[in-house]
């Protein structure tokens, strides 16, 4: 079932460039699939009885002692509370936390004359979509992301190693609003050496759901 960000059905798309903010109680799954293979998904969480507890990726850093976000780690608040887990996770894993969201500064630099959308942009109208307004933008994570580090410290941008069908699986630690971006980027490769953004399939259920899904013998899926 396709939907413009709607959020309130369980199975929906999310349409290539835009956002979209997911109503989440504790013990809920978000699958969130890669349709093409090549899409980021900038991703944050903020609380749904105070906004202004938000996702933190310095903590969320600090407490999984990487760099990196891999599956069997959480996202934590700014009061380092767990705010979701990557529980299922099908691609070669290494997700980013060290990239800033793409805003119109970015765009500028990039040569950008009129409007682009941005993962920031796409951020704050899908909590406004939810009543909620920030003052601020904080850092995402960045799901799919391929920004691989050397010796030195440089940071590279190149294409995810996803390919089409992959999938990750977030459990919701608190009830919480996950707010997705399916990142406009089409000007240097992070979207895959295309530069095409891309639809990202969401779908919301139960964490015992997804665990009789796993259980289940491939011959009988």
């Amino acid at each position: 079932m396709t939907a413009e960000n709607d959020s309130s059905l369980s199975d929906f798309v999310l349409d290539a460039t835009r956002g979209t903010a997911v109503a989440l109680q504790q013990g809920q799954v978000l699958s969130i699939t890669n349709l093409q293979g090549n899409q980021v998904v900038d991703t944050w969480a903020v609380m749904q009885s105070d906004p202004f507890e938000y996702s933190s990726m310095e903590h969320t850093r600090s407490v999984n002692s990487n760099l990196f976000y891999e599956q069997g780690m959480p996202v934590v608040s700014i009061y380092r509370r767990p705010m979701f887990t990557l529980i299922g996770d099908s691609t070669p894993g290494r997700h980013d936390t060290l990239l800033c969201p793409c805003n119109a500064a970015i765009y500028r630099e990039l040569g950008c004359c009129d409007y682009h959308r941005s993962c920031t942009d796409n951020f704050h109208e899908a909590l406004a979509e939810k009543q909620i307004t920030l003052p601020f933008t904080p850092a995402s994570l960045n799901l799919f992301m391929n920004v691989p580090i050397t010796e030195a410290g440089e940071l590279d941008r190149v294409p995810p190693r996803s390919v089409a069908g992959d999938q990750l699986q977030l459990r919701a630690e608190a009830d919480i609003y996950l707010v997705l971006s399916a990142c406009p980027q089409d000007i240097t490769p992070i979207n895959g050496a295309g530069r095409q953004p891309a639809d990202i399939g969401l779908r919301v259920s139960s964490a015992s759901a997804v665990d009789n899904a796993k259980s289940v013998p491939k011959e009988a899926k």
